[in-house]
C-alpha cells in the first residue's frame, strides 16, 4: 500500500511540500515555504506527519517554494535523512543563509515561530547527503527493515533540479518537481528514465497557458529585442525583475548573446546580490550538469554592480539593463524599489519575464500600462505609471504539451497533478484522459490522501 499526502502546494504554485507512505516506509518530497505569506502560515502542515511514519526527505531543486521549510522540518524530525543533489546543496546554503534576516524580521512581527540562524543552517547543510544524476542508492529503513532505490534525474529547472525515481519491489514513482523538458539558454532540457513509471507525480504550472498565445521561442526573444532596442533608442533604461537563482543567469545569457549577434544594442548590464554568487555556482559546476556549452561561462559577461548605485538617476543618464530580485517584485526587494522609481521616468520599461502569482506586487505590474494608476499595497500611494510595461514568457517549467509529452514517455498507469491553478489541473487532466486510454488521473488536494 502507498499513500500520497500533500502537506501544501497541491494546488497553489507557492509551496511545495508531499509525503509518501511507502508500505511504511515514510518519504517526504520537498519542504518549501510560501513566498507570499509569514510566520506558520508560510509553512506546510507539519502536524500531519506526527503519527506517520517518516525516514528520508528528497529535495527536487533549491528555489525557497521547494526548501525553506526544510530547517523547521529537521527541527521537528531531526532523525530524517536528507537526499539533494550536490549542486542544490551548494546553492541551498546560500540561499537558506541569505533568507535568516528577512525571516527573523517577519516572525517577529508574527510571533508565532522561531526563525533559524546561520549557525543552524551551517549544521543543517552538514547532514545533507548528496547523490549525483543518474546513480540509484538503496536506502533501507531501520524500524522494519525495509529498502527503497532512488534515483535522481536532471529535471532542466535550474542548476541542481531534479526529477525523483522511487523503486520499490518492482513499482516505480516518479516524482517531477519543477521540470523543463525542453532546453533553455544555459541548461539542457530534463533527462527522464528510460523505463516506463507506473505512478507520476507531475507538476501542471503551465497547463493553462496557451503555447500559441504566447508565440514560440524565436518570435519571443524578437519581441523582446525590438522592444529593447526601442526603449534604449530614446534614451531610456530596462528593468528586468528575476529570480537570483535561474532567471538571472538563463535571461543574463540571452541578453549577452543578443548584443553579441547585433541584434541588440550594447548598454551597460547591472546585477548585484545573491545572483551574482550563485551565477558563480553556475559556472563551477558546468562541465557537472547537462550545460548546452559548457565552456561558456556567465561571470566573463561584463556587468555592473547594481549595489554600487548610488543615485538611481544615472540611468536617466546612462541607458542600461537592470536585473533585480525578486522576480514577483515582492514588497523590501530591490526590484521593488527599481519598479517605484522606473513608474517616473516616462521613457524607461519594466520587462516581466515569467509567471507572477495575483496575489503579488508584479501580477498588478504586469497587468498595467502606461497612464494606469496603480496601488501596491495597504499604503495608498497611487502611481501614474509614466513608463512603459511589457511582459514576456520565458519560463523554466515544462509548456502544456511538454508535460503531455513526459506522460508519452513514461507511460504510467497512474498520474497525480499538483503544483497548478484549477484551470491548469483540469486542462491537463483532461487531455490526459484524451490522450492515454486507461490511464488514471488524479488531482492533488492538501491534507486527502490518495491510496494505491
Amino acid at each position: 500500500m502507498i499513500q500520497f499526502l500533500p502537506l501544501a502546494g497541491a494546488n497553489d504554485s507557492g509551496i511545495n511540500c508531499f509525503y509518501l507512505n511507502i508500505d511504511g516506509i515514510g518519504v517526504i518530497l520537498d519542504s518549501g515555504v510560501h513566498p507570499r505569506k509569514v510566520g506558520s502560515e508560510s509553512l506546510p502542515d507539519f502536524s500531519k506527519l506526527e503519527d506517520k511514519p517518516i525516514d528520508y526527505v528528497f529535495i527536487s531543486h533549491a528555489h525557497q517554494d521547494h526548501i525553506g521549510s526544510l530547517p523547521y522540518l529537521i527541527n521537528k524530525f531531526p532523525y530524517l535523512k536528507i537526499y539533494m543533489t550536490p549542486q542544490t546543496r551548494e546553492i541551498s546554503s546560500l540561499t537558506l543563509h541569505s533568507t535568516v534576516a528577512i525571516l527573523k524580521e517577519e516572525i517577529e512581527e508574527t510571533d508565532l515561530v522561531q526563525h533559524y540562524t546561520h549557525d543552524e543552517i551551517d549544521l543543517l547543510m552538514r547532514s545533507v547527503n548528496e547523490s549525483k544524476y543518474n546513480e540509484p542508492f538503496e536506502l533501507t529503513t531501520l524500524q522494519n527493515n525495509k529498502s527503497i532505490t532512488v534515483e535522481f534525474f536532471d529535471a532542466g529547472h535550474i542548476l541542481g533540479s531534479a526529477g525523483i525515481l522511487i523503486e520499490y519491489q518492482n513499482k516505480k514513482i516518479y516524482y517531477s518537481g519543477d521540470t523543463k523538458l525542453n532546453s533553455q539558454y544555459l541548461l539542457s532540457g530534463a533527462k527522464l528514465p528510460e523505463k516506463p513509471v507506473d505512478v507520476l507525480l507531475l507538476e501542471s504550472t503551465y497547463g493553462s497557458t496557451d503555447t500559441k498565445e504566447i508565440g514560440t521561442r524565436e518570435e519571443r526573444e524578437k519581441r523582446f529585442t525590438d522592444k529593447a532596442n526601442e526603449v534604449i533608442g530614446k534614451g531610456g533604461s530596462i528593468l528586468i525583475p528575476v529570480f537570483s537563482l535561474g532567471k538571472t543567469q538563463e535571461l543574463l545569457k540571452l541578453v549577452h548573446d543578443k548584443m553579441k549577434s547585433g541584434k541588440l544594442t550594447e548598454v551597460p548590464i547591472y546585477t548585484g546580490g545573491l545572483g551574482e554568487k550563485i551565477s558563480r555556482l553556475y559556472d563551477s559546476n558546468r562541465y557537472l550538469v547537462n550545460m548546452i556549452d559548457p565552456n561558456f561561462k556567465i561571470t566573463e559577461i561584463p556587468r555592473e554592480k547594481l549595489y554600487e548605485v548610488s543615485s538611481f538617476d544615472l540611468f536617466r543618464r546612462k541607458p542600461s539593463i537592470v536585473f533585480a530580485s525578486s522576480g514577483m517584485i515582492l514588497k523590501k526587494t530591490a526590484s521593488f524599489v527599481l519598479a517605484k522609481y522606473w513608474f517616473r521616468q516616462k521613457d524607461f520599461a519594466i520587462f516581466t519575464v515569467g509567471y507572477m502569482d495575483p496575489d503579488t506586487p508584479g501580477y498588478k505590474i504586469s497587468k498595467s500600462k502606461k497612464g494606469d494608476d496603480l496601488t501596491l499595497g495597504n499604503d495608498d500611494e497611487v502611481f501614474n505609471i509614466k513608463c512603459e510595461i511589457e511582459n514576456f514568457r520565458f519560463t523554466a517549467h515544462s509548456h502544456r504539451e511538454e508535460l503531455l509529452d513526459i506522460a508519452e514517455k513514461l507511460k504510467p498507469g497512474r498520474i497525480i497533478l499538483f503544483h497548478g491553478d484549477d484551470e491548469s489541473v483540469n486542462w491537463l487532466g483532461g487531455n490526459l484522459l484524451d490522450r492515454f486510454k486507461g490511464v488514471k488521473v488524479h488531482t492533488a488536494e492538501n491534507f486527502k490522501s490518495i491510496i494505491f
